[in-house]
């Protein structure tokens, strides 16, 4: 049973490359749907970029929001909105004080888009094209901006920014601040959309990113022997927490507790993970502790897997070292890509609802699972009896993040 200061979630949203909503997207990861394509955009052949596929959104924001409020956002805002509106929506738009509201968003990089088109505009143009909203749309606050105006929340609102933890951090923030007493409810998650030359080029002069160019809806292998990096993806999760006894007072529906949280850095490099995972792992020892559970608690964990060589398996070890070997593993990433500061928080959702269905996801595309991989990868759809859950979150410049969710 929930006691009065447990941290519940209420409501859910996300709109992903394989789901323009969050319930689209849990029941596109059961039945294995790809959103990986070819990336036709002109400037792909333009500066002649090794990497010709991304994961795009499988719905446009601009078909949901009005042309004003799609015009005054970057594509990252646009996509938290759009999270953030079904989240609260489906948590039944709590009756909160504004004071006791807080809005906690997090992003990796920000509106990229805004500050490179703009500049474009600025350079070929001239001063007088470049948008007034120029500033607060590519500012990387913006989609907690966005969201915290929207719900008008006056008990604070925060912008975690790191790197592709900073969905995931976002949440464990939130919980933060509600079990510190300072908020009774909080919405919180991750945005991200940056599909651009400049973000591509840049991963791929770091051999970062999947080359499949000719094998798309394959290309995001997770675990596979032959992985060679991940897929850009774009998107947005948002969870609705809310302290237990003010859920339990107003009838909310609650889909399960987040149990406990845990962040570390590893303070080894600003891109490659700790090889051994033990940084990462102590993130996780966090997070068992505040929620009271053993390693042994855990059935399953939702991986940060983003298919690259070097990332994978450290994320092993660090599983093996921290939880054990019994857990069931997956990577959502092989259908979604990877939505870098987005991540965190629709996996944090998918998490969730493993736990509530007592089913995981497949990690798609495994042809040959690495014999370096030590855990119980599940390659297809597994039914498992989950009390408890992890989804952890790893970025670049050390970030690590672990978020425990149970049934109750």
């Amino acid at each position: 049973m929930y006691t009065d200061h447990d941290v519940v979630v209420t409501g859910i949203g996300a709109t992903t490359p394989i789901g323009g909503t969050a319930p689209d997207t849990w029941r596109a990861m059961l039945e294995g749907r790809n959103g990986v394509t070819t990336n036709d955009a002109p400037w792909v052949e333009k500066y002649q970029l090794p990497v010709k596929i991304h994961a795009p959104l499988a719905v446009e924001p601009t078909e949901i929001l009005t042309r004003v409020e799609a015009r005054r956002l970057d594509r990252a805002q646009q996509v938290a909105l759009v999270a953030a509106r079904e989240a609260w929506a489906d948590a039944g738009e709590p009756g909160v004080d504004p004071e006791r509201l807080a809005a906690v968003v997090g992003t990796g990089i920000g509106g990229a888009l805004t500050l490179l088109g703009q500049d474009d505009i600025l350079e070929n143009d001239g001063l007088r094209k470049v948008a007034v909203l120029t500033i607060p749309m590519l500012m990387p606050n913006g989609p907690a901006a966005a969201v915290g105006l929207w719900v008008k929340a006056r008990g604070g609102v925060h912008a975690p920014v790191s790197a592709c933890a900073s969905g995931a951090e976002a949440i464990a923030w939130a919980y933060r601040l509600i079990k510190s007493g300072e908020v009774d409810v909080a919405i919180a998650g991750g945005a991200e959309a940056v599909t651009h030359q400049l973000p591509v080029a840049g991963f791929a002069q770091m051999r970062a990113m999947s080359t499949r160019n000719d094998d798309p809806e394959h290309a995001s292998r997770p675990f596979d022997l032959d992985r060679d990096g991940f897929v850009l993806g774009e998107g947005a999760g948002i969870m609705v927490l809310e302290r237990a006894d003010f859920a339990k007072a107003r009838g909310a529906r609650i889909y399960g507790r987040l149990a406990g949280i845990g962040m570390s850095n590893d303070a080894y490099h600003i891109t490659a993970p700790e090889p051994d995972g033990e940084g990462s792992a102590r993130a996780i020892g966090k997070a068992l502790r505040m929620a009271d559970l053993t390693p042994m608690d855990i059935g399953h964990v939702n991986a940060h897997a983003t298919s690259t060589p070097v990332g994978d398996i450290a994320e092993s070890k660090t599983i093996l070292r921290a939880i054990g070997d019994h857990p069931v593993v997956t990577s959502t990433k092989s259908m979604t890509g990877h939505m870098l500061g987005a991540s965190g928080a629709v996996e944090a959702i998918a998490t969730m609802l493993a736990v509530r269905d007592g089913i995981v996801p497949g990690t798609r595309n495994i042809v040959n699972l690495d014999p370096e991989i030590k855990v119980d990868v599940a390659t297809e759809n597994r039914e498992v009896k989950l009390t408890a859950a992890i989804n952890d979150s790893f970025g670049f410049g050390g970030h690590n993040v672990a978020l425990v969710f149970t049934a109750d």
